[in-house]
């Protein structure tokens, strides 16, 4: 691998090359290649100081089979046994019509979703294995499968986090009230992710109205709220999350300030929630929907946010508060809404609305020469 001082010799000699032929450039040619220049920097500079390769997503073409009724998918987790679980709306939509100002769900009338909206797919076909939810849920929005194979869901309309032990029907956990937003400490408001430590420490994202994170241990009881003063960490609609516990952070889709945020998550003690958080913010990152972890690498998605921003992947190392790669499939996403990794690291997915799909990628590893 390349040592430091020969990386930065190779970018001057690229960029001199390039000011040498601006006459035969667009400045489109040029912005790719400075993107181009940028990314191979990074991307060295992260694998010496992490010490490892981080995997490229690689589309798996022609999965999944379709999924007859298929609704927005808004959530994509990853069971123990390596099967993708995704959390759907059925025939319903979210709209501007959905809630009031006071943010109450304006569906209630209409019931629960009828169909099944957690659908578990098989992980090589894509067809479906198992479903369930039906009658249960009015406005899916996230879904978690920890190490136990729990399974935690959220739904903006309810403004509820659900935990369901496997094969359980009925909640064994419930954290909001009914239909009732608030900002308190029992109350949640379109409540987005969550995350789950090894250790059973739960993260729940409070998302779209208090834009804030609930710490709580596994029998439900409230440990911290994210930010706290003296704590300077903004956060606006966090929408995602993924926790990296051997670097004992909480890495966060902080979507409208357009970044990846990673504040301490606290699981070896008070000590590990001290400090400034560490942040990607780049000008291509735009507004960031959902992210996931593998190793000391986070993969993110963002969604539309504006002309001159992408709507694509990215594979980012907090540790250098880097972005160290771009991806997307062939045809290019829409409007992708959360993602996840299986337990092994060797495949990721992605949930997209409209259209109403999921995607499978491979994660495999970068060769580079030494």
């Amino acid at each position: 691998m390349a040592g430091r001082g020969t990386i930065w010799l190779c970018v001057f000699l690229l960029l001199q090359v390039l000011g040498q032929s601006n006459a035969r450039s667009s400045a489109g040619l040029a912005d790719d290649f400075y993107s181009e220049i940028r990314d191979l920097l990074n991307q060295q500079l992260a694998l010496q100081e992490d010490g490892g390769e981080s995997p490229r997503p690689r589309e798996i073409v022609g999965w999944p089979q379709p999924i007859p009724g298929l609704g927005q998918v808004s959530g994509v987790s990853v069971r123990p046994d390596g099967q993708p679980v995704i959390f759907h709306r059925g025939p319903r939509v979210w709209d501007t019509g959905s809630f009031n100002k006071t943010e109450h769900f304006q569906g209630v009338e209409d019931g629960p979703i009828a169909v099944d909206t957690v659908l578990t797919l098989d992980s090589v076909t894509g067809a479906v294995i198992d479903s369930w939810g039906g009658g249960f849920f009015y406005l899916p929005h996230g879904v978690t499968v920890d190490h136990h194979g729990n399974t935690w869901l959220t739904d903006v309309a309810m403004h509820q986090v659900f935990k369901f032990p496997p094969g359980a029907s009925t909640p064994e956990l419930v954290f909001g009230e009914k239909f009732r937003p608030g900002a308190g400490t029992r109350r949640l408001c379109k409540p987005t992710a969550v995350a789950v430590a090894s250790s059973g420490e739960v993260f729940i994202a409070d998302g779209y109205c208090n834009s804030r994170i609930l710490k709580f241990n596994g029998r439900g009881h409230l440990l911290r709220i994210l930010p706290q003063p003296p704590e300077f960490l903004s956060l606006q609609v966090p929408h995602g999350l993924a926790l990296l516990e051997h670097l004992d952070v909480l890495c966060v889709a902080d979507r409208e300030n357009m970044r990846v945020t990673c504040p301490g998550a606290g699981l070896r003690g008070q000590q590990g929630e001290q400090g400034p958080a560490l942040t990607i913010q780049e000008p291509d990152l735009g507004r960031v929907f959902g992210v996931a972890a593998r190793g000391s690498f986070v993969y993110a998605v963002n969604g539309p946010t504006s002309p001159q921003i992408p709507v694509r992947g990215f594979t980012l190392l907090p540790k250098s508060e880097a972005i160290v790669d771009h991806w997307e499939p062939a045809m290019g996403f829409s409007n992708p809404h959360s993602l996840a990794i299986c337990p092994n690291g060797s495949a990721l997915y992605v949930a997209e609305i409209s259209p109403n799909r999921v995607w499978k990628f491979e994660l495999a590893a970068r060769h580079t020469t030494n």
